[in-house]
């Protein structure tokens, strides 16, 4: 979607999407009438869908990420920081985040956000005057992002709002919350209109529209919607038609796997939108955000790239990575460099600083990020062959993409749906060992202790961790020692301030009633 970052931040679709309030529900009365007088013609309907679009890459102001709080939440990364740790990523790691502090604020704004921008672009685009093909499949966008947010709130939060018509001012008090059945079924219901539609594209072009969502990015959500309300059947349905014949080009899609593994995380511009990718987070090096001008919820850099690289950073000899001084975040466990360290996709997963310090090729200051191990993720560590080039502070304008589905990630859980299923348990033997060939791995059965195993390494670092655990109902075994409590840290607590003169209540799990 790279092209469409000009329209960003010159917006003004509305007072009552862009606000900031203290509490997602509020409207300032003043944008109705600047909503009223939108949504005319093409160019605003898609300036619209431009800012629906724009909530994906959201990053809080907090340095607050759905990928980064699910790596410190997982038992393959510890929270870190500087010091003594940022308390939103330790105390995320350690189970000790509370109503009152925590990441869930920034997770429900940007979620709740992405929905009422999209609820807007709903209800008013039927009346605009624009092509019709083109305003179908805006509107199958708009669905498909609408159940993009939501499967994202309600796996982190469980009892949510259920809206799919816009909020107005006389309504926002008397909210109250969904069951997490009817969000799962209204999630269903937007993902098959929108793979229906004739007009949402099988695949787009990547130079000029990567990033817009397309049926195989439907069929993929869907896939993982059935998936975590294990209906197996069904979620192997979706991710056959997204994953053809395992190992080979899927023609309707134009997904393949990539032959080298490495080249998924390169930071250039080289392997953006690439034949893997399925949904994948746009980020650029030129939108200018700063420090003053709102920090990290201003740009649309890649935070985690700085996040992710060790304090202190220098060289000290020739063939030392060239990596740039980051903040120490994420730092990997034990548990996982254990797991990986024997495996091809070690090195371009793991950062070995401890190593790369103890033979004098470079050096860090481990004294300074929170939780050391000496270990970091490779994927994601911002380098200085990829500098920032345009306007803004650099530490904010990183521009390598994040992945929220891809080619592997869909292999691997339609494996699963075929396991869980026990169906066709070749075609999920094909499924997990082309993931496995394509660094150079033999075949092994399709069981669900190695499809765990090959899911863990294959996408190490990328946020998918956190939630195959409580999917499988692991977590409070795997993480027993890190002070999660079954029955409740499966889930974030409801923001206090969404309760403040609503009829949103706090989740049981937290001590609340709902």
């Amino acid at each position: 979607m790279n092209k469409y970052f000009k329209y960003i931040g010159a917006l003004a679709i509305s007072a009552q999407l862009l606000s900031s309030c203290s509490n997602f529900l509020e409207v300032d009365p003043k944008g109705t009438d600047l909503e009223s007088n939108y949504y005319q013609n093409q160019d605003q309907a898609y300036k619209a869908l431009v800012a629906v679009y724009d909530v994906v890459g959201w990053q809080g102001g907090n340095l607050v990420t759905k990928e980064g709080i699910a790596m410190a939440a997982s038992d393959d990364h510890y929270g870190g920081g500087e010091g003594a740790g940022d308390l939103n990523f330790v105390n995320m790691d350690k189970f000790l985040i509370t109503p009152a502090q925590g990441p869930q604020e920034d997770l429900w704004r940007k979620g709740f956000s992405g929905i009422f921008r999209a609820n807007i672009l709903l209800e008013k685009i039927p009346s605009t005057n624009m092509d019709e093909g083109l305003k179908k499949r805006y509107i199958a966008e708009a669905k498909t992002l609408r159940a993009f947010f939501y499967f994202d709130l309600v796996r982190l939060f469980k009892n949510i709002p259920l809206y799919t018509k816009n909020i107005t001012s006389d309504e926002m008090y008397n909210v109250t919350q969904a069951s997490p059945a009817e969000v799962y079924a209204q999630m269903e219901t937007d993902l098959k209109e929108a793979i229906a539609e004739p007009n949402l594209p099988n695949k787009v072009v990547a130079a000029t529209e990567g990033g817009r969502f397309t049926k195989g990015t439907a069929h993929a959500l869907l896939g993982k919607v059935y998936l975590w309300e294990k209906k197996w059947a069904e979620a192997a349905a979706e991710f056959k038609e997204v994953n053809g014949t395992p190992g080979q080009m899927n023609a309707t899609y134009g997904y393949q796997l990539l032959g080298d593994f490495g080249n998924l995380f390169k930071g250039g511009n080289t392997y953006k939108f690439n034949s893997e990718s399925i949904l994948e987070i746009p980020h650029t090096t030129l939108s200018g955000g700063t420090w003053g001008g709102g920090g990290a919820a201003s740009t649309e850099g890649n935070i985690l790239n700085i996040m992710s690289g060790p304090r202190g950073y220098s060289a000290k000899t020739a063939g030392a990575p060239d990596y740039y001084s980051g903040w120490s975040y994420f730092p990997v466990t034990q548990s996982l460099f254990d797991a990986i360290h024997f495996d091809p996709r070690y090195k371009y997963t793991i950062a070995n600083l401890d190593s790369l310090k103890k033979n004098g090729i470079a050096d860090y200051n481990a004294a300074a990020g929170a939780q050391n191990t000496g270990y970091f993720i490779e994927k994601w560590i911002a380098r200085n062959s990829n500098l920032p080039t345009g306007a803004g502070d650099r530490d904010l304008n990183w521009g390598q993409n994040m992945y929220d589905i891809r080619l592997a990630d869909t292999y691997l859980m339609e494996a699963e749906a075929l396991v869980m299923a026990n169906a066709d348990l070749s075609r999920a033997a094909n499924l997990l060992n082309a993931v496995r060939a394509r660094v150079g791995l033999g075949p092994v059965a399709a069981t669900m202790e190695n499809i765990k195993r090959e899911r863990r390494l294959e996408l190490a670092g990328e946020g998918q961790r956190w939630f195959d655990l409580v999917r499988w109902g692991d977590a409070a075994t795997v993480l027993a020692s890190e002070g999660f409590v079954a029955g409740k840290s499966e889930i974030l607590p409801i923001p206090l301030r969404e309760m403040d003169n609503t009829k949103i209540e706090q989740s049981k799990e937290w001590g609340g009633t709902k």
